[in-house]
């Protein structure tokens, strides 16, 4: 397969390989890039021949020719089990904690022998890192929470280390929760709510995290491009709102009414541990580190956001 060319824009040139390709971010990260004339390497567990340059992969067993990463300039780390599809099973939460552990170290020992390492790794995480913190105002600065989320972020957090040591500029995103209509929390929410089945969840009261699909992929550029930016970014709006604000939200916005709630013990019921981790925990992230570098979102209100993207 053909070797990725350099590609060039008006201030940096750019060479950028990206795990998790085919995914929501990564597919829209895909397709930002490439509208800008930037040639991607994508690495993929089955390498399908396509005409996009491709390198195969996998978490436990490495990468099939890691010297074609040799002068990337950037690389993107996406790859991961799921953590919203399929209740947590013992099996599911290992492959979940795997994935991402053992991935960002195989990746990581791949970058840190190549003779032209990349200037930057930009690995994604999650705002689950805080786990379960009320109304408290979470910054990069603020400890860890307890519970497998925070455990795992922790150790997938960790496994970059080796890189920023031999010299790579490591970013860490914490991603809050993606609104998109194609895929995420968003759009597993729009069926029931357009047939007047929404509600808050539990007391409501918890605080979701926000953050548009388009200001993710924005954030990802931003973090490639500036040079400052490392270490743990939230990438989360500005404006955090309650569950129970979200679902009023989204239920104007569809000109739905929101008046079936979901009771905390409903939810764990129907969703098991993830139930608590996922809809029940309550993080209040705020952009501060973003904010700072000069960031400039599209989508500040969750408003303006959701009626962007569900028209």
């Amino acid at each position: 397969m053909a070797e990725a060319e350099r590609i060039t824009d008006s201030s940096t040139t750019f060479d950028i390989a990206i795990t998790g390709a085919s995914g929501l971010v990564g597919s829209a990260l895909c397709k930002s890039l490439t509208g800008d004339g930037k040639t991607i390497l994508r690495l993929t567990r089955n390498a399908s021949g396509a005409p996009q340059p491709e390198l195969e992969w996998d978490a436990k067993s490495g990468i099939s020719d890691p010297g074609r990463l040799n002068g990337v300039g950037a690389v993107v780390h996406l790859a991961g089990e799921s953590i919203a599809d399929g209740r947590w099973s013992e099996a599911k939460k290992r492959r979940i904690r795997d994935s991402r552990i053992d991935g960002t170290q195989t990746l990581v020992g791949a970058l840190t022998q190549l003779e032209k390492k990349p200037a930057v790794l930009v690995c994604a995480s999650a705002i689950g890192y805080y786990g379960d913190r009320g109304d408290e105002g979470l910054d990069e600065s603020s400890p860890p929470g307890k519970g497998f989320l925070p455990d795992v972020c922790k150790a997938w957090e960790a496994a970059t280390g080796p890189a920023a040591e031999a010299g790579i500029r490591v970013v860490n995103i914490r991603i809050g929760i993606v609104l998109s209509k194609d895929g995420g929390a968003l759009a597993s929410m729009l069926l029931p709510f357009k047939l007047g089945a929404g509600g808050r969840v539990g007391s409501g009261e918890q605080y979701w995290s926000w953050i548009h699909l388009d200001d993710v992929v924005g954030v990802i550029r931003h973090a490639i491009d500036s040079d400052s930016l490392a270490g743990p970014v939230n990438t989360v709006s500005p404006q955090p709102v309650t569950n129970a604000e979200f679902t009023k939200v989204l239920g104007n916005v569809l000109h739905r009414p929101t008046i079936m709630p979901m009771p905390a013990p409903l939810a764990r019921l129907a969703l098991g541990e993830m139930a608590d981790d996922l809809l029940l925990a309550s993080a209040r992230v705020l952009p501060g580190k973003l904010q700072e570098s000069g960031y400039r979102y599209r989508y500040t209100d969750l408003k303006g956001a959701l009626s962007a993207e569900l028209g």
